[in-house]
């Protein structure tokens, strides 16, 4: 299949970009969307393929991500200094499939070591649903969400007790110091039983190593237990 040129992903009858600047304005939660650039937009928006009639292709070519929450929940776009990930170069060689888009795609990830990916049959049946990796279960589960209702719920939602497990007092800080390429890791791990939060080891490593150690295994293992 031939790629579609830059000129025929913005070459559309209506783009998603005013709803979402809609639901910006209307945010419950802290919101800061990243400037794109020039230079990255329209590269990142040939590389996924999406048009800016979806959500997801206004948000890669109108955005560098958004940081939402203090920085606590990091949507990823065309990049930016402080989230210095561009949503096609983050799946290049993380998902799954052999068009990289096929298994699943990554869209989104936290602050101490969650992600977000759309499903294309590798964690669910292939519909594009968004699952989250927790964390604490090291296992994707579906949120039974749509990308759009994933941003809307993200903007809208209750993440204070979608996260409540993962914070700790003081988090807001944290969060926002903690540059989009790096994540949070505790010592003992979310994963194993412990003292609480606020008593354990914190430090900075880069989301690379945090989905390399904990996520890089888990659609293969989802699979075969699907089809075991």
């Amino acid at each position: 299949m031939v790629p579609r040129t830059l000129g025929q992903l913005l070459d559309v009858d209506s783009v998603a970009w005013p709803v979402l600047c809609h639901w910006f304005r209307g945010s419950n939660n802290l919101i800061e969307v990243l400037p794109a650039s020039a230079l990255s937009r329209g590269e990142a928006l040939q590389q996924t393929q999406v048009t800016v009639r979806s959500p997801l292709g206004s948000i890669v070519y109108e955005t560098g991500g958004l940081l939402i929450d203090h920085g606590w929940l990091r949507v990823l776009g065309s990049g930016h200094p402080r989230l210095p990930r561009t949503l096609p170069e983050w799946n290049r060689g993380r998902s799954t499939g052999p068009e990289g888009h096929n298994g699943f795609y990554l869209i989104a990830d936290d602050v101490v070591g969650g992600f977000y990916g759309l499903d294309g049959g590798a964690l669910g049946d292939g519909k594009g649903d968004v699952f989250y990796f927790a964390p604490d279960t090291l296992a994707w589960e579906p949120l039974h969400f749509t990308y759009a209702e994933f941003i809307n719920w993200a903007l809208m939602g209750d993440l204070n007790a979608f996260y409540e497990p993962f914070r700790w007092p003081g988090w807001e800080t944290e969060a926002l110091a903690t540059i989009g390429d790096r994540a949070i890791v505790f010592s003992p791990p979310l994963s194993i039983s412990g003292p609480p939060l606020a008593e354990r080891q914190r430090r900075s490593t880069t989301v690379a190593d945090v989905y390399a150690l904990h996520a890089r295994s888990a659609p293969a293992q989802l699979h075969a237990v699907a089809t075991a």
